[in-house]
């Protein structure tokens, strides 16, 4: 089974983004679960290809661990036609819990003079190898279900808008997708991020 590719040795795994041979196989069984189990979100596309793609990505699979360690729940959400990239978002029902109360980015975090938040959004995303889904993004994610009707989730935001300090987020309420701006230091319990990959 080329899974093996992945995981070459374990000796570098604490400094290589990369998983063990077991840890490999325990998330692309999570990962073929939920894709089986939410095939509205990518019809038309098979498991067996993108897990072929997976196991010799080993750096790929090691930034979807970290979305699924983290409460994303990634999904296969479609195929980038022209690279056949496969694109993953976190599809959990409510913002990422293992991602929440962060302030937008590090120039956000460094002008808090007490309070600080532990990270930011940006920082984590790019920590993970992933990144902020942009409005649009979202907005496409709400079309396969419902997410975020309780908690809400920051959204790449425009550098005209960051440059004056905002950062912008979105929710669903009342069974409809909010924009929102907040400053970009700002940070609370039920705010997260979703993160897209590339595989």
């Amino acid at each position: 089974m080329p899974i093996s590719k992945v995981s070459k040795s374990t000796k570098d795994v604490a400094t290589k983004k990369e998983l063990t041979l077991k840890q490999s196989e325990e998330l692309l069984s999570a990962l073929k679960a939920r894709f089986e189990k939410n095939m509205n979100r990518h019809e038309g596309l098979a498991w067996a290809k993108v897990q072929a793609k997976l196991e010799v990505n080993a750096e790929k699979l090691w930034s979807l661990n970290e979305m699924e360690k983290t409460g994303g729940e990634p999904d296969v959400v479609g195929q980038d036609k022209k690279t056949g990239e496969y694109i993953f978002y976190d599809c959990s029902a409510e913002s990422p819990k293992g991602r929440r109360s962060l302030c937008y980015d590090r120039e956000a975090l460094e002008s808090r003079k007490e309070h600080k938040p532990k990270n930011s959004a940006t920082n984590m995303a790019d920590a993970m190898g992933i990144e902020l889904l942009t409005e649009e993004q979202y907005r496409e994610l709400q079309k396969l279900g419902v997410f975020d009707t309780a908690t809400s989730s920051w959204v790449k935001t425009p550098s005209a808008v960051r440059k004056l300090g905002g950062a912008l987020f979105c929710d669903r309420r009342f069974d409809t997708v909010f924009l929102y701006h907040n400053g970009a230091e700002s940070y609370y319990a039920a705010r997260g991020f979703r993160g897209s990959l590339r595989a």
